[in-house]
């Protein structure tokens, strides 16, 4: 660790060295070769199919690492690829699908997809990045990815190679002679070759083939943007971003000496740049358990006896996987660890006070967004931790608090705790997405980036997140932040996580509403939660009209709650009542994304007068299936 960060005045000294002089490397390719001729014998990732103590697992050396890209980046060169095209990876966790996504970079633009998504969206997403390869799962017991991949490249025609990876060579036998035996079947009339991703890397030699000319400024990624439903927005990034976020974490968090322990998925920027890049900027070892990462079967189980195996001195997680963590027992020796990073959604104090008590360990809470290639803010290792807080703005990152139009003219600079948007400027904001049209107000004046996210700088620099200005909840044209009801709720002792969204109201435009999932072995009821939430909501305009206990809440995939799909349930809960109190014999049985007019319910019976008479004095449009 070169450079102690304790204070927002040790990031100003930090920033007089200017950004020029912090690294010589054109593009991450450079950083990769310059740590495998200096580390090139220590490990670089390791990845585990199963999550136990003595499960199979493979590790690659610098060495190794830096072969396969080199060799994975000639194969897409081989199959067509030049610097601005896109090879799009379908993948969950391995160690092949960190080589992909280096070599994507080094041989034109790499495009990571979430496997989660449906396949149309996946399509779409194929489509709009005009991907000429796809590196996907091969089939495999319990999970469609394969299947997902052939019909989605069917609405790509770019697409004119798949190059699968088998995950049977993780397994040691009897399964890897089984795996055979039970591989699901897959439909491959799509017309596109198919070819076996490793067979086919190896064929390649391991110095590159081709001149990496890639710059600073140069196109490297796409990553999706949004959740699990919806078309997700495509934000490009540049070698820049991606060499400040690993230039960051050698510079501040990591050395070629820490084990990273990261079980988030390589197809979003917190696992991708902050831990795989700051690994290769650093020369650390990051350690991937399991395809599925906190999803996987057995990780929370076995996640502290993970950290003793492999000695963890960094692991990075997000809330809800801090919480499932904490209602485990710490059943291992977890002296190695020394740092936590948490990111994604706010804190609840009393599990950050719970962690450090069990485990010894402060949780360094940050900052960052797709749009910023992640990295913004953080809590300082070495320094004051502010619960609640997602720390200082980290060096040549700078936040301000503005009041902006809608086209990002600034109306004015807010003071010290005074809440408005925050806006960010450093050198991995990206250049926009891929829909020329999706950028419209998206900057404000001097290229600040607007997050939609509200927040306030308090006098020692330190950033607080407030809410989302989309999430602001109307109520006959009075304000509402969800964080206030999210805040409350989240103190009763019998609740793990919150969502508060407004639900539709046909006289307020909307009203608040909760959703609310409890700790594990916990019981309260919607009753309990309703009094609570009047006893201690101190704004009576923010008390839920209506608050579901849900067994778990809808998450996207690194554990942030996601409130579209709560809405959707708030509109056909609203909306069918509203039918069934007039008399009118009809339903919404579903609320679909619609690009033009946003959530709309879709309503099966009735005559359209009498349903337009009820429905046409909510906020939220309907039409027929």
């Amino acid at each position: 660790m070169a450079t102690e960060m304790a204070t927002l005045a040790d990031k100003i000294r930090m920033e007089e060295t200017p950004l020029s002089e912090r690294w010589s490397f054109n593009n991450i390719y450079e950083a990769l070769s310059d740590t495998a001729s200096k580390h090139g014998a220590n490990p670089a990732f390791s990845f585990q199919i199963k999550s136990g103590e003595q499960d199979k697992a493979e590790t690659l050396s610098w060495n190794d690492f830096h072969g396969q890209v080199t060799q994975a980046a000639n194969l897409f060169r081989s199959l067509g690829v030049g610097p601005n095209d896109v090879v799009a990876y379908l993948m969950p966790n391995a160690n092949e699908t960190i080589v992909a996504m280096i070599a994507g970079m080094t041989a034109g633009i790499v495009n990571p997809i979430n496997p989660l998504l449906e396949a149309e969206q996946i399509g779409q997403i194929l489509e709009e990045t005009n991907a000429k390869v796809l590196v996907c799962l091969a089939p495999f017991p319990k999970t469609d990815v394969a299947d997902k991949a052939a019909k989605a490249v069917k609405m790509a025609p770019s697409v004119k190679t798949i190059l699968e990876v088998d995950l049977k060579k993780y397994l040691g036998p009897p399964l890897s002679w089984i795996i055979p035996l039970v591989r699901p079947k897959v439909d491959r009339s799509h017309g596109v070759t198919v070819k076996n991703f490793n067979a086919e890397m190896a064929k390649q030699p391991k110095t590159l083939s081709f001149a990496n000319e890639d710059t600073a400024e140069s196109i490297c990624a796409y990553f999706h943007t949004g959740g699990t439903t919806g078309m997700p927005k495509v934000a490009q990034h540049n070698q820049q971003g991606v060499m400040y976020n690993g230039w960051f974490g050698s510079e501040v968090l990591v050395t070629e000496k820490d084990v990273l322990l990261c079980p988030l998925p390589m197809f979003h920027v917190m696992g991708a740049y902050p831990i795989v890049c700051s690994a290769i900027f650093a020369g650390a070892h990051v350690v991937c358990p399991t395809p599925q990462g906190y999803r996987g079967e057995g990780v929370f189980d076995n996640f502290w006896i993970l950290v003793e195996r492999w000695g963890v001195t960094f692991m990075v997680t997000v809330p809800t996987a801090a919480a499932a963590l904490m209602q485990r027992p710490i059943n291992a020796d977890v002296s190695t660890l020394k740092s936590a990073f948490c990111g994604s959604a706010p804190l609840p104090q009393e599990l950050f006070k719970k962690f450090e008590s069990s485990t010894g360990v402060s949780i360094l809470e940050g900052y960052g967004m797709t749009e910023a290639t992640c990295i913004v803010s953080g809590n300082p290792s070495a320094g004051i931790k502010k619960i609640g807080s997602v720390g200082i703005p980290f060096p040549y990152t700078d936040v301000k608090i503005l009041d902006c139009t809608e086209d990002g003219s600034i109306l004015r600079e807010m003071g010290t705790d005074e809440i408005g948007e925050i806006c960010v400027l450093n050198p991995g904001v990206f250049p926009g997405y891929t829909e020329a049209k999706r950028n419209e107000g998206l900057f404000a004046t001097g290229g600040y980036l607007r997050t939609g996210d509200l927040g306030r700088l308090d006098e020692d620099g330190y950033l607080w997140i407030t809410g989302r200005a989309k999430d602001l909840i109307i109520r006959g044209g009075h304000n509402i932040d969800p964080a206030v009801i999210e805040e409350t709720l989240a103190g009763h002792p019998a609740v793990s996580f919150v969502g508060a969204i407004g639900q539709p109201d046909a006289h307020a435009g909307e009203v608040p509403c909760a959703y609310v999932e409890l700790m594990e072995g916990a019981s309260a009821t919607s009753d309990e939660m309703m009094a609570f939430a009047a006893e201690n909501i101190v704004e009576k305009a923010a008390v839920p009209k209506f608050i579901e206990v849900m067994d778990e809440l809808p998450k996207t995939a690194v554990g942030k709650v996601f409130k579209p799909d709560l809405r959707k349930s708030s509109i056909i809960r609203v909306y069918n009542a509203a039918l069934s109190k007039a008399g009118v014999d009809a339903t919404v049985d579903s609320v679909e994304d619609n690009k033009a007019t946003g959530l709309t319910a879709i309503v099966a019976g009735g005559d359209d007068a009498a349903v337009n008479d009820v429905l046409g004095a909510f906020p939220r449009p309907w039409r027929r299936g």
